[in-house]
Formats: C-alpha cells, structure tokens, sequence
C-alpha cells in the first residue's frame, strides 16, 4: 500500500508563492501527478513527472508559474507555485501511479489514470 503525505499548504496573497510536497518511500518508482479540486467544481489536473526520465507536463492554467520536481532521495516530489492568483485557490492532491511514464503525456494529468492518492492540503490565494 502506498501512503502518499503531501505538505506545504497555506494562505498567500496574489503574487505569492508556495512550495508542496509529496512524500512516501521509493517514490522515484512511481508517475507522480499532481490535481487540485476548488469548492464546487471537478478536481482538474495541473502537473505531472515521469518515474523514468523525469518528463514533466503542465495544465496551461499554469504552465510558466508551477514547477514540478523530485528531490535527489527519489522520495518527495514538489510543486513549486510561483505567481499564485486567486483562482489557484483549492485542495491540491498529488498521485502516484507504478508506470514509469505516459505514452501520451498529457494522460497523466487525468485522475482516472492515479492509482494512489494523498489526503490533500488547503491552498489559498488572496485578492
């Protein structure tokens, strides 16, 4: 069983930045993706990174102001969130699934395709 922990939440004001976190043993082994989910509407995907080769993907919502990584233990995986704005305000998951990388990258910003799941953590952004 996978238990994915993320951390990093908070309040920030437009503008702000946060860094979250998503930790379980062994993670390198693991497509890690990360979602949010705002009050009333589906949870939408925002960025992804391959177990293999470290491909990464982002929604256009956010491309050029998030930035996904993995640390060099192989465990963590971040979303750095620069020039947040009010709509960025949401829980936001990450996921984990055993594949090594999508054969077509934009699938692995689809929920349907994580196995795994953290609990999430509030994100809140300021006007």
């Amino acid at each position: 069983q996978v238990q994915l922990v993320e951390s990093g939440g908070g309040s920030v004001q437009t503008g702000g930045s946060l860094r979250l976190s998503c930790t379980t043993s062994r993670l390198e082994n693991y497509a890690v993706g990360w979602f949010r989910q705002a009050p009333g509407k589906e949870r939408e995907g925002v960025s992804c990174i391959s177990s293999t080769d470290g491909r990464t993907h982002y929604a256009d919502s956010v491309k050029g102001r998030f930035t996904v990584s993995r640390d060099s233990s192989g465990d963590t995986v971040y979303l750095q969130m620069n020039s947040l704005k009010p709509e960025d305000t949401a829980v936001y998951y990450c996921a984990a699934d055993i594949r090594p990388f999508f054969a077509v990258q934009s699938m692995c910003i689809k929920p349907a395709e994580y196995e795994y799941w953290g609990q999430g953590t509030q994100v809140t952004v300021s006007s």
